[in-house]
């Protein structure tokens, strides 16, 4: 299968079996996820694998009840940071250029640059800025699970506050941002499994301005 035909098989799974995923495949997941782009390559979130039962249970109530929580064989917290700092920044920094073998002054300018950017914004923000980076790798995470034919559901449907509280995200200076569920899907149970997957034509959803379009001269003018 093809990358396309991977996605076309995905859904938002709505019953999942329980049945544990092999960690290797969860493993490959979170590397694709790890390996996702970002803003400067600050990387500001973490993820929190969770797989026991008992806290599964106490994160049900806080994500509307939603089934996938507890049928799920893991479930995935994108946790982002609470804001940026000039010290988070130097510390990604000084790890690159370690890694690189370069001068650890290489990125001075460029750092200064951008935080003399963000050191203007806002906390909130910062805090919309990280989980736009957050997302890149849910999407990331969700076409490696679908490479591995393994069911994945991204969810926004939960209370952030009760969840950081849960998990102590404010003391790790984080904030949840979205969580996935990843098991299998339950396809005797699963309304959602056999129903055509819809989404905006074509036509509709692209809109290509090519080389001397003359719509962008009509616009100029």
């Amino acid at each position: 299968m093809n990358l396309l035909d991977h996605l076309q098989w995905r859904y938002a799974t709505k019953k999942m079996t329980g049945e544990k995923i092999p960690q290797e495949k969860i493993d490959y997941i979170l590397e694709a996820s790890r390996l996702a782009p970002s803003s400067s390559g600050l990387q500001p979130y973490h993820i929190f694998v969770i797989s026991n039962k008992e806290l599964l249970e106490k994160i049900k109530p806080i994500a509307l009840n939603q089934g996938q929580i507890t049928e799920a064989s893991h479930l995935l917290v994108f946790a982002t940071w609470d804001g940026y700092s000039l010290e988070k920044m130097e510390k990604v920094f000084h790890k690159t250029l370690l890694e690189r073998g370069l001068p650890l002054d290489k990125m001075d300018n460029y750092k200064n640059m951008m935080w003399g950017m963000y050191e203007k914004c806002t906390q909130e923000w910062h805090i919309h800025h990280a989980a736009k980076q957050a997302y890149i790798a849910v999407a990331l995470a969700l076409v490696a699970a679908a490479e591995q034919k393994i069911d994945a559901t991204p969810m926004e449907g939960f209370n952030p506050i009760a969840l950081d509280a849960l998990l102590e995200l404010q003391d790790k200076g984080l904030r949840s941002a979205v969580i996935v569920a990843l098991g299998y899907r339950d396809e005797a149970n699963d309304y959602l499994v056999k129903l055509k997957k819809v989404r905006t034509p074509k036509q509709e959803f692209i809109t290509e301005i090519k080389y001397n379009d003359s719509r962008i001269n009509n616009h100029k003018n």
